[in-house]
């Protein structure tokens, strides 16, 4: 089994969705992680339908996968970054649409996961309020999954109110383990914020993964870095993944660095197949 490598449009801000698709092709990727987000498929714009069709036109032409991610900056509120959330004190139906419009867009772009977060609990809110609140959004986008037959991927985000998998674990065992909810790992997060490594921690939920985020990490200090920059071991984690059987995209998420692009994506994409190439050679010498 080959694994397939995917790149975030969040790190290509600078580039009309269009281009952004045709580097990513022609750089030789398998598909990317849509950000919903100006500049390139605004949820709230008008005439989401005619546009999720052109989105859907431009990757099948490239013959390039997609999953949607759910991190917009500011695509809600101007002011303040990523609020409303599911466990924000007010507005938090402004997130649901947001990701029940997502759901909807994944339908028409055949999108192979959703994926979203908790978002980080108001001061004073307790801990029992909070899973009150994320137990309620939650529900609301799974049976809008359900109607739609969309997969949703659970991310753990350094600082949320679900931070990590073992946060993601008890999400799903207070909704009943619902079969349409999967995990999004984010390989850098473990180094910055699981007590195990991305290898270990790919082993320990690899039944759940749904998503597959790229990047390197130090422990302790939530930055996306390039492949090499930090502490995460990348042969061992794809190695990992194709223990699991692992079938769905491993994207890049570098949203900081747009500013060299199509030069990022060229290196992450060689790391990426040295590292895949290592870890072939290594399981191939293990079984003899």
């Amino acid at each position: 089994m080959n694994l397939r490598f995917g790149y975030g449009t969040n790190g290509f801000a600078g580039h009309r969705f269009d281009d952004a698709v045709a580097v990513l092709a022609d750089l030789g990727y398998d598909g990317v992680a849509l950000t919903l987000d100006q500049p390139h498929l605004d949820p709230f714009a008008p005439d989401l339908a005619a546009r999720t069709d052109a989105v859907r036109r431009s990757l099948e032409s490239r013959g390039l996968a997609v999953v949607i991610e759910t991190g917009a900056r500011y695509v809600m509120n101007p002011w303040h970054k990523h609020e409303p959330t599911l466990v924000s004190d007010t507005e938090r139906d402004r997130r649901i649409e947001y990701l029940r419009r997502a759901v909807r867009i994944a339908e028409g772009l055949g999108a192979e996961a959703v994926s979203f977060w908790s978002g980080t609990l108001p001061e004073g809110v307790s801990a029992q309020q909070g899973w009150g609140r994320l137990i309620s959004g939650v529900t609301e986008v799974l049976d809008e999954a359900e109607r739609r037959d969309v997969r949703c991927a659970f991310e753990p985000e350094p600082g949320m109110f679900v931070d990590t998998l073992a946060g993601v674990a008890e999400l799903r065992r207070r909704l009943g383990h619902p079969s349409r909810l999967s995990a999004t790992l984010d390989i850098g997060h473990c180094v910055c914020n699981e007590p195990a490594p991305p290898q270990d921690c790919v082993h320990e939920v690899g039944h759940l993964l749904g998503n597959v985020q790229a990047d390197d990490m130090r422990p302790g200090v939530h930055e996306h870095l390039e492949f090499g920059d930090g502490d995460v071991d990348l042969p061992a984690t794809l190695g990992a993944l194709l223990d699991v059987d692992y079938r769905g995209l491993v994207s890049v998420e570098l949203p900081r660095h747009s500013h060299a692009a199509p030069a990022v994506a060229a290196r992450s994409l060689e790391a990426l197949r040295v590292a895949a190439d290592r870890a072939r050679t290594t399981a191939t010498e293990a079984t003899g």
